[in-house]
């Protein structure tokens, strides 16, 4: 299980990551509509971001589930 500490700041960069990466295949489609190619690292950001920010959230929401599994079980022995 992952200390509250971490687990909040995972909880802020994935949200980070996933509006950044919003705003990048906002702006690739801007781009795209007006005739230009975006910057590589613009589509890059589009691409990957949003992956990696659905993992980050699927890990908190795993995590949270395993805890709470752990704190609803009293340590049988």
């Amino acid at each position: 299980m992952t200390p509250s500490r971490y687990r909040r700041a995972l909880m802020i960069t994935a949200a980070a990551v996933a509006v950044l990466s919003l705003v990048a295949v906002g702006a690739v489609m801007a781009l795209a509509f007006a005739g230009s190619v975006a910057p590589a690292w613009v589509t890059y950001s589009a691409l990957y971001g949003l992956p990696l920010a659905f993992l980050l959230m699927l890990f908190l929401v795993l995590d949270s589930v395993a805890g709470r599994r752990r704190a609803g079980k009293p340590d049988q022995r």
